[in-house]
């Protein structure tokens, strides 16, 4: 077999490709087929015996997809490829009960719900390790001043923790609205060709109900032959927003890494990675630039997401081939880009000592500091940032320009002008911040982590 396709051999784990390959889809597929034989004979339109063989012979010991790929090459139709391998494998009368009442995408569409569902569980768990690696960080650094920069210029000092903290309220945000939209995308159908349900006669929602309890999928309230594609595109829309947060994050790491700003790198293998392959002094920000380059998939997936939701009439095929490709991929990328930023912020080195080299290489940054500082001794704000703005013009060190300006001379001692430029002295609210943060997601905040460690001295 050629593989022409990175997620085959190059990216994705195990666990999130299984629930999307072929062999998972077509699982998933019986699956439907079975629960569906179970609430025709519930409701009493098909014989229990019946209904026990094809839940017996619905799986992929009996039902393989290169039978399936057999049936389908003759008929040219998917998933009455499957419908014929089912009923093929039926001992007895069972096999003429397979599919009966249902059309196509009842089966097609609830199995995506419960793809979705079990690779929604897989990002979750990968979020909740995210959340716990960046509050681990943003315990550890919560008074760890750091340079803030905006517009890609020195701004004024933070905390390293803060920053964590920032991203890790967002990841959490991340999980509130999965576990607000699980329920609506996680929906599959038995509504027949149309939606009318007409195939179920008068007992169909006693069988649509049967199913959805069954395999615990919710169903469609206003299907046509089709799921309604706003919900997928609801799911795919969280996806892109999360893959834009996690490019984000890793974007503020490949700068921190820079040479010239050298505060946070990812971890690097001293013994046997390779950098480069004729710089050998490279330690390259990998992941981190592979996460940025995934997430740009995911988002873009997005686009023939909604073009799929335009429908014709009840339904036309416009939106299968597509599917095919957006689903598992968004999928298997979003795990894998998750699963990297956990990898990342694990394993992420933050160099305390470049943090404060790179704080006191910018000392205007205290400009804000001095100007407040100023204020508060009687001179007016405006006059205050004028002062202090001719001085940080001067091209003079920062502290020497401030201290010849009179306004300055005549209102802060050297010790007040000393401490309105410590940066460490100016990180505001930061600290609680992290505090309020790391409560707001259920981890321990950094007083309650120190006198657990004092307790246990």
């Amino acid at each position: 077999m050629v593989l022409s396709c990175p997620i085959d051999y190059r990216y994705g784990r195990e666990a999130m490709k299984a629930i999307f390959s072929e062999e998972g889809k077509l699982e998933r597929l019986l699956a439907v087929e079975a629960a569906l034989a179970r609430a025709h004979a519930a409701v009493g339109n098909v014989p229990a015996e019946a209904a026990k063989e094809i839940g017996r012979r619905a799986n992929l010991k009996h039902v393989t997809p290169a039978r399936v790929h057999e049936i389908e090459a003759e008929i040219r139709h998917d998933l009455m490829a499957v419908v014929r391998a089912l009923t093929e494998q039926c001992k007895g009368t069972a096999g003429k009960y397979v599919h009966l009442g249902a059309t196509s995408y009842d089966v097609i569409d609830t199995a995506n719900a419960l793809m979705f569902r079990d690779g929604l569980v897989l990002i979750e768990k990968g979020l909740e390790d995210l959340v716990a690696a960046l509050a681990k960080l943003a315990r550890d650094h919560r008074d760890t001043p750091a340079l803030g920069r905006t517009h890609g210029q020195a701004a004024l000092p933070t905390t390293f923790g803060y920053k964590m903290a920032v991203f890790m309220l967002e990841t959490h945000r991340h999980l509130d609205r999965l576990r607000e939209m699980r329920e609506r995308v996680t929906v599959g159908k038995m509504a027949g060709a149309v939606g009318t349900m007409a195939g179920f006669g008068d007992k169909a929602f006693a069988i649509q109900d049967a199913v959805a309890k069954d395999l615990g999928v919710g169903m469609e309230d206003g299907p046509t032959q089709i799921v309604q594609r706003d919900r997928y595109n609801e799911m795919l829309a969280w996806m892109a927003n999360v893959a834009t947060s996690l490019e984000k994050f890793a974007t503020e790491i490949r700068n921190l890494q820079r040479n010239e700003i050298g505060e946070a790198a990812e971890g690097f293998d001293v013994k046997k990675q390779v950098g480069s392959s004729t710089m050998a002094q490279k330690k390259n920000p990998v992941t981190s630039e592979k996460i940025c380059g995934l997430a740009r998939i995911v988002r873009a997936n997005l686009t023939p997401a909604y073009e799929n939701a335009i429908q014709w009439h009840e339904r036309d095929l416009a939106n299968s081939s597509a599917e095919r490709f957006i689903l598992p991929h968004s999928f298997v990328l979003l795990d894998v880009i998750v699963q990297d930023s956990v990898d990342v912020f694990t394993k992420l080195h933050v160099d305390r000592a470049r943090l404060a080299a790179n704080l006191a290489a910018h000392p205007g940054i205290m400009a804000e500091s001095v100007m407040l500082r100023l204020v508060e001794k009687g001179l007016g704000r405006q006059d205050a940032h004028e002062v202090v703005r001719k001085a940080s013009m001067t091209g003079k060190p920062f502290g020497e320009a401030l201290a010849a300006e009179p306004e300055v001379a005549k209102r802060l001692s050297d010790k007040d002008l000393a401490a309105a430029l410590d940066p460490g002295a100016y990180v505001g609210m930061a600290p609680t911040l992290v505090d309020r943060a790391l409560a707001k997601v259920g981890h321990a905040g950094a007083k309650a982590q120190r006198g657990a460690r004092k307790a246990k001295r």
